[in-house]
Parts: C-alpha cells; sequence; structure tokens
C-alpha cells in the first residue's frame, strides 16, 4: 500500500508539500518546508508509532509552519500513541495521555486518528482541547472477516474488549467468545480457554485493537492450536509488533492481518477512505 502522504491527499484533493527532516550529528533535529505555507491549510499526516522518535520533530513542524503564515496546522495520526497510560496505577507515575493530549491541543487545530485506546477515557474530548475525529475500523475488519475466513469464530483476547468484538462479530454474522487473561507484567500474561466452546470447524480469528508484544495473541494462539485449531488469524487495528511479535505469531501458527494505521507487511485492512472522509469532515466545520 502507498505511503500515508502519498494516499491521503490522492482522496482528498490535496496538493502534497515537501519537508526536509534530518539529524544533525549530536542527534538534534534539521527541519526544512520547501513548501510555500503562506495561507495554507497545512494537514501533516504522522503515524505515531515509535512515537518519542516523532513527536518533537512533528512540535517543530507545526510550530514553524505557524511562522511561515500557514492558516491553520492540523494532525492527522492514524495511530496515536500514549494513550494506555490513562492513569496513575502507581505511585508517582506520569499520566502520559493526558501529558501528550496537552502537547498536540497546544501545537494543532484539529486531529484525526483511528480507534484511539479509550479505555478509562469516555472520547478524546475528555483530554484533548481541539476537535477530533475517530475512525472507527471494526466495520472494516468485519467486512475482511466475511470476506477471507471460512465459518468465522470471532474471539476478544479478554473481557475488557467484549463489547467491541460483540460488535465485529455481529457485523460478521459470526458467533463470538472471550478469553480470561491475567497480566503478570509488561511481558507476560495468563491466558485461559476454558470458557471456549468447541469450534467444530470454524476457523478461530482473535480480534484486538493493538498488537504490542503480542503476549496475549501468542499464548492464546498456542492454547486454541493445542486443542486442535486449525488455521488461526489475528486480526487487529493496529500492528506495533515489539520485539518481532509478528514473527512469534506465525511460529505459533497464526496469521496475522493489520489495517495499514502503522505501514507493515501485514497490512490488509485499508483505512485510508475513512480517514479521508473524516478529514473533509473537519476542513468544512474549521474552515
Amino acid at each position: 500500500m502507498k505511503r500515508w502522504q502519498k494516499l491521503l491527499p490522492d482522496l482528498f484533493g490535496a496538493d502534497t508539500g515537501t519537508v526536509e527532516l534530518r539529524s544533525f550529528p549530536d542527534g538534534e533535529t534539521y527541519l526544512r518546508f520547501l513548501s510555500g505555507l503562506s495561507g495554507q491549510m497545512l494537514v501533516v499526516v504522522c503515524t505515531l508509532d515509535r512515537p518519542n522518535e516523532k513527536i518533537l520533530p512533528l512540535l517543530f513542524a507545526a510550530a514553524t509552519a505557524r511562522e511561515l503564515g500557514a492558516k491553520k496546522v492540523s494532525l492527522v495520526a492514524p495511530y496515536l500513541a500514549y494513550m494506555r497510560q490513562d492513569r496513575r496505577f502507581n505511585p508517582g507515575e506520569a499520566v502520559t495521555s493526558r501529558q501528550v493530549a496537552q502537547l498536540l491541543s497546544n501545537a494543532f487545530d484539529w486531529l484525526v486518528t483511528v480507534d484511539p485506546h479509550l479505555h478509562r477515557y469516555g472520547s478524546l474530548a475528555e483530554i484533548y482541547r481541539i476537535p477530533t475525529r475517530v475512525v472507527h475500523a471494526a466495520p472494516l475488519i468485519a467486512q475482511w472477516i466475511r470476506t477471507h475466513a471460512r465459518k468465522p469464530f470471532v474471539i476478544g483476547p479478554d473481557r475488557e474488549s467484549e463489547q467491541w468484538v460483540s460488535a465485529v462479530a455481529k457485523s460478521a454474522d459470526a458467533p463470538f467468545a472471550v478469553l480470561e487473561k491475567v497480566r503478570r507484567g509488561d511481558r507476560k500474561v495468563e491466558i485461559s480457554v476454558r470458557s471456549l466452546p468447541e469450534l467444530d470447524g470454524h476457523t478461530p480469528v482473535f480480534v484486538d485493537d493493538i498488537i504490542s508484544s503480542g503476549r496475549t495473541m501468542i499464548e492464546a494462539v498456542r492454547l486454541i492450536v493445542e486443542r486442535g485449531a486449525t488455521h488461526p488469524v489475528c486480526v487487529a487495528v493496529h500492528g506495533l509488533f515489539a520485539n518481532h511479535s509478528d514473527c512469534l505469531l506465525a511460529q505459533a501458527g497464526a496469521q496475522v492481518v493489520t489495517s495499514n494505521s502503522i505501514p507493515h507487511p501485514t497490512n490488509g485492512i485499508d483505512v485510508a477512505k475513512c480517514l479521508a472522509d473524516s478529514i473533509n469532515d473537519l476542513l468544512k466545520v474549521t474552515l
């Protein structure tokens, strides 16, 4: 699939600008716009996987664009980072979701993203002070399942995923169940499949919003294969794949499919048209 910087302008009729971005030998960022910005509505497209190396140049770009006369500066982040630390789990911890929201709200006029991790927040409006639009990938995932999975049985990784997974399953006209998960740390989880019925020739399709370490899905796939299931599929909106978890899932016997919110060889679900529709919507109301 095309990279976002080429894909989205094709869909909503925008011109494509050019920016030079590189690092000095000491690691500091050099940034220069090579396109005129005076009076322009600038939409910066930057998916925020590996966020620590992207956010500071992103803030530099927004500030520079305003200095150069851009009329508005907005952000399309198909993957929005720093959403999972949404409360202080232990004394002294940073609630980074709120802090990043403050930084981006100060820098941009509006934001479009795909399925942010809204676990303890009702909406992005709780932490972002700018207009936002959220693209929901569930209908696209359901369409992929209907098209590609034979007799699908949709499985969620834990009880927290039940509402989302049930909606995907209903749209895909498939039965569903959720697993019991106990997290013992960042890299250790325990999964129980005792509540799963017999699959009886169904294709098990694990669905989650994010695959990062992949430990939950790796363990779930291993357990389901031990029970005799064949050709399991793991579908996620955002494929971060820390520590080569995509390879580990494949080794466990799973086909892995993600949306193109983060470019990766597993991309099979295209969210570009939905993003373009949200961008057009915000452009109309913010002109």
